[in-house]
């Protein structure tokens, strides 16, 4: 039991170590990151991991734990946005909660709960929230402050949670936002891409997906991927071009190497896993230059972050 509980602490200590020389490393936002509209961060403070997904789940406790159990845990599945921010020695969890506690209520957020750590649950409460991985956030499980709020917005129900905590002497917090609402069928099947490009020459694709601000490819975009494969399956003499589209988070220079590199990772997956002659399909990357939606909205982004398939 000693060797184990040695092991499990020395694991600890590497752990924190770890994320202490990330944190001190880095002094400018992750690439692709922003604050979310009418929240905004703490001065000083920088981002260390962003996710925006169009749909996913959020696990949100909006009552504190009773003898280690939740007694008010919801899950909220809509739009989600996770941001996490690290702010240097000086301020207090609670100044830094306080802060965002005060954004939420002029965007109109009311409060579900605000509690400390024993109020909450202590750690138990901490396994049971929305929190990015090491090293973007870290929960210190004895040292925690937790704020979940809920708005009206027109038809829209909105969920927002900020966890605050500390890591060494940096301040470490994490803003989710949930706006709930049911997936968009984003599912393309081989007969409306070969309508799509009889018409128009080309087609918008949402149903592939990549990791935030990579060209990994996500394995839910196998179904869509199976319906490119069978669009040109069944036309042996069709040739494509696969041009990847961004929003215009970041620089043009990032852009344009990211959808081209998204176009090649398509191209790729076809070739590799679905055997389609690679000479069939050329690539191309337009980052922003093409937008179908404003770039200013959330909205607007989400349509131009896409995958298109080109007839020549």
């Amino acid at each position: 039991m000693r060797r184990i509980a040695a092991r499990f602490l020395a694991a600890a200590v590497l752990l924190s170590f770890l994320t202490a020389s990330f944190a001190n490393a880095q002094d400018r936002d992750i690439a692709g990151a922003r604050d979310y509209p009418g929240i905004g961060r703490f001065g000083g403070s920088v981002i260390t991991g962003y996710e925006a997904k169009d749909f996913d789940a959020v696990k949100l406790q909006a009552a504190p734990f009773k003898d280690g159990k939740p007694t008010d845990a919801r899950t909220i599945e809509g739009r989600v946005t996770r941001i996490a921010y690290r702010t240097g020695p000086g301020p207090s969890i609670l100044e830094v909660s306080r802060n965002f506690e005060n954004q939420l209520s002029k965007a109109g957020f009311e409060p579900l709960l605000a509690c400390n750590t024993d109020d909450c649950g202590g750690i138990p409460f901490t396994e049971k929230i929305d929190v990015l991985p090491v090293p973007a956030m870290w929960v210190d499980g004895f040292d925690f402050r937790y704020v979940a709020a809920h708005k009206r917005d027109g038809n829209a129900d909105i969920y927002a949670t900020v966890v605050t905590s500390k890591n060494n002497d940096n301040i470490t917090a994490q803003v989710v936002v949930a706006v709930v609402g049911a997936m968009d069928n984003k599912m393309v099947d081989a007969a409306a891409m070969a309508k799509g490009l009889g018409d128009k020459g080309h087609i918008a694709l949402y149903g592939i997906y990549f990791d935030t601000d990579k060209a990994t490819i996500k394995p839910e975009s196998a179904p869509t991927l199976g319906e490119m494969a069978k669009l040109l399956n069944g036309q042996p003499a069709l040739n494509v071009y696969i041009v990847g589209h961004t929003d215009n988070q970041g620089s043009y220079e990032h852009n344009m190497t990211l959808s081209r590199q998204r176009a090649e990772a398509v191209a790729a997956a076809l070739a590799g896993s679905y055997k389609i002659a690679r000479g069939r399909m050329k690539t191309a990357g337009l980052g922003f230059l093409a937008p179908v939606g404003s770039n200013a909205t959330e909205e607007g982004r989400a349509l131009n972050r896409r995958v298109e398939l080109v007839e020549p």
